[in-house]
């Protein structure tokens, strides 16, 4: 469904931190080869008008907070997985690809031509984001615990679902939400 993302160096980052992935390596791997084939994950914004709004937009995102929360665990939760953050940082937003087939983004076309802004799909089941992404990672890799919570509740006090964990985070649900704003409004 999707085109591959061109940029040689995203690539290489993202097949960097793939790479760190071994417990788990085969569920994970089934999960990418679903999201290259199915969706549009290698392609799709990360959103309609904030940051990285631009095709590939979800990928470079998502590579950058993997990348951060590795950084950001080092110094502060160095007993965390490398392989626990690769997954969450990586494929905690991948329901913005909606679902297998029925992309979350379309693209704008006005006269036969993509404007190059996106509009949110309404023929998708209505589901929060990050609710869609817990779903689509835990049909392919089992996840503990604190992984499942830092994936659903990851957009914190944004949404009125990350009240229900207030003050009754994991680490690593913290340290998602750190890298995830950090990536977004300081690293974009």
């Amino acid at each position: 469904m999707s085109t591959q993302n061109k940029s040689p160096a995203l690539q290489q980052r993202y097949g960097s931190l793939l790479g760190k992935v071994t417990e788990r390596k085969h569920a994970v791997q089934e999960l990418v080869e679903m999201l290259h084939t199915e969706t549009t994950w290698l392609t799709s914004p990360a959103s309609t008008k904030y940051h990285q709004n631009i095709e590939g937009g979800l990928l470079q995102h998502s590579v950058g907070v993997a990348e951060t929360l590795l950084r950001i665990k080092d110094t502060l939760a160095p007993h965390i997985s490398d392989e626990s953050c690769v997954i969450v940082g990586l494929f905690h937003d991948v329901g913005k690809v909606g679902m297998p087939g029925k992309p979350y983004y379309v693209p704008e076309v006005k006269n036969g031509t993509a404007t190059g802004k996106y509009f949110i799909n309404t023929e998708l089941v209505s589901m929060g984001q990050a609710l869609r992404s817990l779903y689509l990672v835990s049909r392919y890799v089992p996840l503990s615990d604190e992984e499942a919570q830092a994936i659903a509740y990851h957009d914190g006090m944004y949404v009125p679902e990350g009240r229900s964990v207030s003050h009754r985070e994991e680490p690593l649900l913290l340290l998602l939400h750190w890298a995830d704003m950090w990536t977004a409004k300081v690293l974009e």
